[in-house]
């Protein structure tokens, strides 16, 4: 019989990007007295990994928990890109209700309709936050109302449509349910609203153990965690429980520990209940979604569905002349081993081997989901090459015969001086304009739903539009069908004629033909990209040769070469930049640009075969 634990609360933390959620998370925890007197914490202290703290957003979802009055609230903090979805879908079904937070100077944003949705499909009440409050031109009654527009537009029920509102500032540590209250309880109103609204955890004791695993890390020491929700039942050190893989193999093992999360540490607990998030360990192979479950009496829940991927590349063995100079893991078994690990815990994550020896073909959900793996692989030692991103394509369902691709809903903030080239610029690559608006003085908001393609390479480009001071945000919104062709990159690039070290003289003489990545000193190969041409056919060039030095002719004249500084190479900007006979070399130290075929002559060759066929 399934009973409701009132000393339990499990709440998910909901937001679009950069609303405030881990920096609210911070707060709560100060508020309960989860850090004790002195102790020094970093800001967004469940920022832990560091991609995370570097780019300022979260990537995976963390499990904490405060006590507050007796009650031992369970915080989910969840990312906020739409990218990272699946770390979404697969722990809200861990919580029995959801916080989500909006902005009250920008409202609801596309990826807080994602999430949001998301919440409403589980039927999770919300309660709405309605975060920073201390900024400027905050507009809270209008962002309110904007929510509640929003929850009518997902179908939301009665239930779901009376939602508690609170005002907060997660970074100033302080919550009110009214504005006219004072601020001088800092977050316990938030704390004292989850505890009221949010539904006690579900317990049920007298059925068998059974338990899906929502997340897992792995711990050198502990070997395999599954964290999740206990769905009914209780567990304990020494247990023998049975786990379900994915296959439809059955594996029995020990429970070696059950641990709890408090703050930002992991304690051992005697024994788990139902209604408990716990991390269990002892079993020797795992995967997300999977199901610990009684032995005797096994319940084996349904397999997490996540959205498909949209987009893929492939992953390669660098076979470039640096290969193997800088990486620790250079070969495909190593890269093809590390794959398929990464799909164990990322399951909005799919890889394929391919026809072709040492390439593996990657899917995700955006480009930035994928370029966060490569860069993770590379501070881990790996050194590899991928091609450019492609979206994957359907066929109609229905059987028209018509291709369907992935479009993309974009909302963008930007000076009204720049709306000109931007609206342009998305025209032309077939985006079809939903709204236009002023969102501030001297500002516009714009939405779009453009094919998820023609923003393959326009981030950076839309940056250099507005001069660093628009805002681009994107979400997945439907299969559609082929809205035609968009025209891809329009200049070509230059191409490095041999193997050597760049130096001033050469770079001087070659930057009248384009922008240079590289500066002089730089060691380079035959094959390899070191500039954009400022015309649409490539050119090889020779970034190496070197001024013949005679009596008169010495190395003193060239202290007056001025080079421009050359260009900074990002992960991000080199999966925009290259085209589909181009890939990107990563290796711990660098990332280079290089066309797939580095011989000249082969490449014409097949140029002039392509051009047949």
């Amino acid at each position: 019989m399934t009973t409701r634990r009132a000393d339990v609360r499990n709440v998910a933390i909901i937001a679009h990007v950069d609303h405030g959620k881990t920096t609210l998370v911070d707060g709560l925890m100060r508020q309960a007295g989860t850090f004790r007197t002195g102790e020094v914490v970093a800001e967004r202290a469940l920022d832990s990994n560091d991609l995370e703290r570097e780019r300022g957003i979260t990537i995976l979802s963390k499990c904490t928990s405060v006590t507050w009055k007796g009650v031992r609230i369970n915080l989910v903090d969840t990312p906020g890109h739409a990218d990272f979805g699946g770390e979404v879908e697969r722990v809200l079904g861990m919580v029995d209700a959801v916080l989500l937070l909006v902005d009250a100077a920008e409202g609801p944003m596309p990826q807080t309709r994602f999430v949001t949705g998301k919440a409403f499909e589980l039927g999770l009440p919300a309660i709405l936050v309605v975060n920073k409050i201390d900024r400027p031109r905050v507009e809270p009654e209008e962002s309110v109302n904007a929510v509640f527009d929003l929850f009518v537009s997902l179908g939301a029920s009665d239930a779901q449509l009376d939602f508690p509102v609170i005002y907060a500032s997660g970074r100033d540590g302080w919550a009110v349910r009214d504005l006219a209250h004072e601020r001088d309880k800092g977050l316990a109103p938030l704390l004292d609203l989850i505890i009221e609204w949010a539904p006690p955890a579900p317990s049920d004791l007298a059925s068998p153990f059974c338990m899906r695993v929502a997340t897992l890390t792995y711990d050198d020491y502990l070997g395999y965690l599954g964290i999740g929700r206990i769905e009914s039942g209780r567990c304990a050190v020494g247990d023998r429980f049975l786990l379900a893989h994915l296959d439809g193999s059955k594996e029995e093992f020990r429970v070696q520990k059950v641990l709890g999360f408090q703050g930002l540490k992991r304690f051992e607990l005697s024994e788990g209940k139902a209604g408990d998030i716990i991390a269990v360990t002892g079993m020797s192979e795992l995967n997300v979604g999977e199901t610990i479950t009684d032995i005797a009496r096994p319940r084996v829940l349904p397999v997490l569905t996540v959205d498909a991927p949209t987009m893929s590349m492939d992953f390669r063995v660098n076979d470039g002349p640096f290969a193997g100079l800088d990486g620790k893991w250079v070969t495909s078994r190593n890269i093809r081993e590390r794959l398929y690990r990464e799909v164990k815990s990322n399951i909005a994550l799919k890889v394929e081997d391919t026809d072709d020896a040492g390439v593996f073909q990657v899917s995700g959900r955006g480009e930035l989901h994928l370029s966060i793996l490569i860069e993770t692989m590379r501070r881990e030692g790996f050194e590899l090459c991928v091609s450019q991103p492609r979206v994957i394509l359907r066929q109609d369902p229905a059987g028209s015969g018509k291709t369907l691709e992935p479009y993309e809903t974009v909302v963008i903030d930007l000076d009204e001086d720049y709306a000109g080239p931007v609206i342009e610029e998305l025209g032309r690559r077939l985006g079809q304009m939903t709204e236009m608006r002023p969102s501030a003085p001297g500002r516009q908001r714009l939405e779009y739903l453009i094919p998820a393609r023609g923003l393959i390479g326009y981030r950076s480009q839309f940056l250099t539009m507005t001069r660093g001071t628009g805002v681009f945000y994107s979400r997945f919104a439907e299969y559609r069908p082929f809205a035609g062709v968009i025209r891809a990159r329009t200049n070509g690039v230059l191409i490095s004629q041999e193997q050597g070290v760049s130096n001033a003289y050469a770079l001087f003489s070659n930057q009248e033909r384009g922008a240079m990545f590289i500066g002089p000193g730089v060691e380079v190969y035959g094959g390899m990209i070191v500039g954009e041409h400022s015309r649409d056919n490539d050119l090889i060039i020779n970034p190496c040769k070197t001024k013949k030095l005679t009596n008169i002719r010495t190395h003193a004249a060239d202290e007056k070469l001025v080079l421009t500084p050359p260009r900074q190479i990002t992960l991000e900007y080199a999966l925009e930049f290259i085209n589909a006979d181009e890939l990107v070399e990563i290796t711990p130290k660098s990332i280079r640009l290089r066309k797939a075929i580095l011989d000249h002559n082969a490449r014409k060759r097949f140029e002039k075969t392509a051009e047949v066929g």
